[in-house]
């Protein structure tokens, strides 16, 4: 795991779209602003859902990086 930040890890893996993002998004509701989350997926649409969440919804999309079994976002809660 990179060091860029040691927030929480989420690991989302092995669940398809839709619920990547449902799943997030209920998750950074519970968190106050500032907090970083990171996600682990490994639906191959993620790579397009979780930055256009985060888009969308406010929130900072810090480091996106490929894994040998999908991607793991860092996003800050805006």
């Amino acid at each position: 795991m990179t060091t860029v930040d040691p927030g929480e890890v989420y690991d989302l893996r092995g669940l398809k779209c839709p619920l990547p993002v449902l799943k997030t998004r209920k998750r950074l509701e519970q968190l106050p602003s500032g907090t970083t989350l990171w996600i682990e997926t490994t639906d191959p649409l993620a790579v397009i859902d979780i930055p256009h969440f985060c888009s969308e919804k406010g929130h900072a999309l810090e480091f996106s990086e490929r894994t040998d079994d999908g991607h793991r976002f860092l996003i800050r809660k805006g």
